[in-house]
Parts: C-alpha cells; sequence; structure tokens
C-alpha cells in the first residue's frame, strides 16, 4: 500500500512517499512463538527495531568500543568518488543517474554521503521500523527537496518486491552498510544475496558493508560496551513483545550477554534468565529455566575470501574492494 506523508515541522519540502510492506501481526506472533519454543530458545534479530530499539542503535553507533560504523563511514568517505564513476558506467540502456536502494537504512546517515557523492535520482530506504522510518526520510527529503524519497516499510530478508517503486529501466545502486548482512546464517546470507542479484542483474550493483574476524577482545567490547547501551537495546526487545505481542516478560529477570564463538566467527548475543519463570505471550505460556539463555543475535565475520566465496556463488563479482588502514572493516561493490 502506497501513500505519502508530510512532516509538521518541515512542511511541503519533507513529502515522501510511504509503501507499507510491513509484516502482518499474526506471521510475527506465530514466528516470535516457534523461536521460544525451540530447544535452543530465540527471538529473531529484526525485532530489536521498534522505534526505541532504532534509537538505542543510532546510539550504539557513536560509542567509543564500537568501530564499525564510524570506520564504514571513513572508508565511504574516501572512496564516494570513485564508488559513483563505477555506479555511472554501466550498460547504456540503463542510462542516467541510479536509484539509490538502501537496505536498513535507520537515520539515512551513510546514505547521505552516497546522495552527495552519486546524486541518485531517487533514494529508497527499506526499514521495518515504520516509524523511524518515517521520521528519517522526512529528515533526508527536507535536506534534499529535489530528490525523490520513497520508505519502504517491510522486512526486507523476506520481500525484495520494489515494483511499486522502481521503473524497469532504472539503473540501481543496492546498498547493504553495516555488517548487517552478518546477522543472517550463512545459508539465508547467501539466499539474500542471490535475492538482490536477481533484482539488479544487468541494471547496476551492489555496495555492502562486511566486519572482518579480528581480536576477540575488540569484538567482546563492541557489543558489550562500558555505559551499557547495548543491554538497554538487548532488553528492549522484551518490552517491545509486552507491548505489541502481549507478553509479559519481567526485564529485572534478564541479563544481557554477549560473546565471541572463534570457531563459527561470529558474535553471539543472549538474554539470560536470572531465574526460573513462567512467561506468558498472548495466550500462550512457556518455562524459562534460570541461566537459560534466549539468543537474539549473531553476527559473522567474514573475511574477504569467505565473502567473495559466497558472492560468487550466487553469481556476484567483485568490481571494488576497500578497508582501512587497521583492516577494522570492508566496503564491497559488486556487479551480478
Amino acid at each position: 500500500m502506497a501513500s505519502s506523508a508530510r512532516s509538521s515541522e518541515t512542511g511541503e519540502d519533507s513529502i515522501i512517499r510511504l509503501i507499507d510492506q510491513a509484516p502482518q501481526p499474526v506471521d510475527m506472533t506465530r514466528e516470535l512463538l516457534e523461536g521460544l519454543r525451540a530447544s535452543q530458545k530465540s527471538i529473531a534479530p529484526k525485532y530489536f527495531y521498534d522505534e526505541q530499539g532504532s534509537r538505542l542503535f543510532e546510539r550504539i553507533t557513536r560509542l567509543p568500543e564500537y568501530y564499525l560504523t564510524r570506520t564504514e563511514i571513513g572508508i565511504l568517505r574516501t572512496t564516494v568518488q570513485e564508488i559513483a564513476e563505477l555506479a555511472g558506467s554501466g550498460a547504456q540502456r540503463h542510462s542516467g543517474k541510479p536509484v539509490l536502494v538502501e537496505c536498513g537504512s535507520g537515520s539515512g546517515e551513510k546514505a547521505r554521503i552516497l546522495i552527495d557523492g552519486v546524486s541518485p535520482q531517487a533514494y529508497v530506504a527499506i526499514d521495518i521500523s515504520k516509524d523511524f522510518l518515517v521520521s528519517s526520510c522526512e529528515a533526508l527529503s527536507s535536506d534534499y527537496p529535489d530528490l525523490d524519497v520513497y520508505a519502504v516499510c517491510a522486512d526486507y530478508s523476506q520481500n525484495w518486491d520494489l515494483s511499486e517503486v522502481l521503473d524497469t529501466d532504472a539503473r540501481l545502486l543496492a546498498f547493504f552498510p553495516g555488517s548487517s548482512l552478518g546477522n543472517f546464517e550463512p545459508d539465508e546470507a547467501a539466499i539474500f544475496l542471490s535475492q538482490v542479484g536477481q533484482a539488479i542483474s544487468g541494471r547496476g550493483l551492489l555496495l555492502i558493508g562486511i566486519d572482518p574476524p579480528k581480536d576477540a577482545s575488540v569484538l567482546e567490547a563492541a557489543y558489550n560496551d562500558s555505559a551499557g547501551v547495548t543491554a538497554r537495546f538487548n532488553l528492549n526487545l522484551l518490552t517491545r513483545l509486552n507491548r505489541e505481542f502481549g507478553a509479559n516478560f519481567d526485564l529485572s529477570g534478564y541479563r544481557h550477554k554477549a560473546v565471541y564463538n572463534q570457531i563459527e566467527a561470529r558474535i553471539e548475543m543472549y538474554l539470560v534468565s536470572k531465574r526460573d519463570q513462567e512467561v506468558r505471550i498472548g495466550g500462550d505460556r512457556m518455562f524459562i529455566a534460570k541461566d537459560e539463555a534466549i539468543h537474539t543475535e549473531n553476527s559473522y565475520k567474514y573475511s574477504y575470501d569467505r565473502f567473495v566465496d559466497m558472492a560468487q556463488e550466487v553469481g556476484f563479482s567483485c568490481t571494488r574492494y576497500w578497508t582501512d588502514e587497521a583492516g577494522l572493516f570492508s566496503v564491497f561493490l559488486l556487479s551480478a
């Protein structure tokens, strides 16, 4: 469903087009219950991102321990002119400036670097947090009044239907920053990349951020910050379940835990129960034992070879690769 939205603060220049493809609540409840009934209880990380969760994550990106965002921003600022040249050099039938399509857009801070450097004909932001999505797109539209801005509220891991937005002849620059690919299981990551590849095949490029493996102390500090913002972000997931899904989690009964699994090359994040407790979600009840952990996120770390092999297996080729001097973060430009 498409509609327009306008900010009362910014007026005419902040009009955006909203395409609402958000999952239905009944489907989300079913998915939550399946995860919490499993032998290893889990909640998918996409449920972090209600409006408060999105704002907490923006705070995380500015923490001193969280190297990912500032390092990726530094790489983008250094390379944006090269990206612009490559994004504008595609097939003749897809002439003109590309459409910038960002998955998991958040505040749109990184997209602004590309908008300034690439000058796209339109910007399409895809995010599951509707209120935060609209707010950030309105702000961006106000700052770039000549840019067509589309806010697509969707679970991009399940839905890659942008037919309401994209002209079939439009050039595309798909943008997936922040190492969010690491939140997928590797087989799911390959499926997602394949879906993106099919959408942009012959008409554009994918710019994607990847976090390589590194010392466990650096990784664990990034997900266990001294200010406790990541812990609040993790626990806010339960607040959302209480508010939106009729759950009764007692937040004081859980603690945040994040550890690096070196064998799997991934950060694992959990909410650990401090005591035996019974939990209700709607009309369903379940028992959670003391010290039992609810798995809330993986963040896989990909070496250059491991990521390129995965990308090539689903039809991509690596056009360019950039990293910072310390090798903390990587940005790939892929063609399909």
